[in-house]
C-alpha cells in the first residue's frame, strides 16, 4: 500500500494532474493499491495558513492514523505546505512507513515555487536558508505571505528535508537548480511525469493552427507566443486560465481563447494543431505541456529554459522571450508531421507508464 500526501493550492495546476497520474500508475501498472490523503489550501484563511507555515504543519496525527489504517509501506509526500509540513512527514516515519518526498518545484528554498521573482525575473538570489531576498522583494505579491513564507522555510527547511528516506524530482534540470538554490538534498532520484495517452501516429500536417496550453501568467510568456505567431502568420489558439488572460484576450481579438478547457476539449485542440508552443519565461522542473503535445505527435517548440532543452529537440528551441526567434521556429516546423513522430517516440521511449513505473518502483523499494 501506498499512501499519498498532498496539499492542494488555492489555484489548481499541473501538480495536482500529476500527483492524480502517478495514483493511476501505482494502482495499474505497479500492483499496488494506493490511497490519497488530500488537504487544501483553499479552505484555509490566510492567517491559518500562514500559522500552519509557521507551526511545522498541523494535526500529524491524522497522517499517523492513516498510515496505520491502511497497512502503508511507503508515504509518498507531494506539496505538504502549509497544512502537513514537517510534522506530518515524521508522523509518517513514527508510524513505520518508508517516507518519499517529491518535489515537483523549487520551493523547499523559493517562496514563489517556481524561481520567478517580482521584477519578472528568473532568480535564485534566496540560498539555503538564506530567504530575506523573498522577502524584500516580495515574490509571494502579499507582504504578509513573503514573510511567513521567509520565515517558515528558514526555520523549517532542513527539518522537512530530514525526514525523507529519498526525496524525488522530475527532472536534471530541476537537481541542478535545487543545488543551485542550496536546498538541503542530496543526489535526489530523477521521477519524469508520467504521460499516458500516446498517439499512433502525427497528424500535424493536416493541423491548422499552434496552440499553447498553460496558466496565463507573465512567467508563462503567453504574450511571446502571440507576438511570435503575429510575426511568424500562423493562427494560434490558447488554452487557459490565469491573472492575464482578460487582458491578453482584449489585446488581441485574432487570438482565439478558450479559457481553461477539460480533458476532451483539450484532446480535441491537440488534434487540430499543427504546432505546439511551450513560451515559459521561468525555469520549468519538467515540461509537462510539452511532453502532453509530444505524446499526441504535435511538433513542439519551446524556450530554452530549464528542463526544456532536454525534452524538445535543439532545433525546436528559442531564447526565453523572443518573439522573432520563436517565429522563425515556428514557421520551420509548422505542420511537420517527422518532427511530431521523433517526439512521439522520445515520450513512448522516456516518459510511458512502463518506464516511468520502472523508475518509482526503485524509489519505494530504496
Amino acid at each position: 500500500m501506498i499512501l499519498f500526501l498532498h496539499n492542494r493550492y488555492r489555484t489548481t495546476g499541473g501538480e495536482e494532474r500529476a500527483v492524480s497520474e502517478l495514483l493511476w500508475l501505482v494502482r495499474e501498472h505497479m500492483g499496488e493499491e494506493a490511497e490519497l490523503l488530500e488537504r487544501s489550501s483553499a479552505s484555509l484563511s490566510r492567517a491559518r495558513a500562514a500559522g500552519a507555515l509557521l507551526a511545522g504543519g498541523t494535526d500529524p496525527d491524522d497522517v499517523a492514523k492513516a498510515v496505520r489504517l491502511t497497512g502503508a509501506r511507503v508515504v509518498h509526500a507531494h506539496n505538504v505546505s502549509p497544512a502537513f509540513g514537517w510534522r506530518g512527514l515524521a508522523a509518517a516515519r513514527r508510524a513505520g512507513a518508508r517516507v518519499v518526498l517529491h518535489l515537483h518545484n523549487y520551493r523547499l528554498v523559493c517562496a514563489e515555487g517556481a524561481c520567478f521573482n517580482s521584477l519578472g525575473e528568473d532568480c535564485t538570489r534566496c540560498h539555503g536558508r538564506d530567504t530575506l531576498p523573498g522577502v524584500r522583494l516580495n515574490c509571494r505579491r502579499n507582504a504578509a505571505e513573503a514573510v511567513a513564507y521567509g520565515a517558515a522555510l528558514a526555520l523549517w527547511q532542513r527539518r522537512l528535508a530530514a525526514q525523507a528516506d529519498a526525496v524525488v524530482v522530475p527532472s536534471a534540470f530541476a537537481a541542478r537548480r535545487l543545488a543551485e538554490l542550496g536546498a538541503p538534498v542530496a543526489a535526489p532520484a530523477i521521477v519524469p511525469h508520467v504521460v499516458r495517452d500516446l498517439a499512433s501516429g502525427s497528424r500535424a500536417g493536416a493541423g491548422e493552427y499552434a496552440l499553447v496550453t498553460t496558466r496565463i501568467a507573465r512567467e508563462k510568456g503567453v504574450d511571446v507566443a502571440v507576438e511570435g505567431c503575429r510575426r511568424a502568420g500562423i493562427p494560434l489558439v490558447v488554452a487557459g486560465g490565469g491573472p492575464l488572460l482578460g487582458e491578453l484576450r482584449e489585446a488581441h481579438p485574432e487570438v482565439r481563447w478558450t479559457g481553461r478547457v477539460g480533458e476532451d476539449e483539450l484532446r480535441e485542440l491537440r488534434a487540430g494543431a499543427a504546432l505546439a508552443i511551450v513560451p515559459s519565461r521561468a525555469a520549468e522542473t519538467f515540461g509537462l505541456a510539452a511532453a502532453e503535445a509530444m505524446a499526441s505527435g504535435i511538433p513542439v517548440v519551446a524556450s530554452r529554459s530549464g528542463a526544456l532543452p532536454d525534452l524538445v529537440e535543439h532545433g525546436g528551441l528559442f531564447a526565453p522571450g523572443d518573439a522573432d526567434e520563436l517565429a522563425a521556429v515556428a514557421r520551420a516546423r509548422f505542420g511537420d508531421a517527422t518532427a511530431g513522430e521523433r517526439g512521439l517516440a522520445a515520450v513512448r521511449e522516456r516518459f510511458a507508464p512502463e518506464a516511468v513505473a520502472a523508475a518509482l518502483r526503485g524509489v519505494y523499494d530504496g
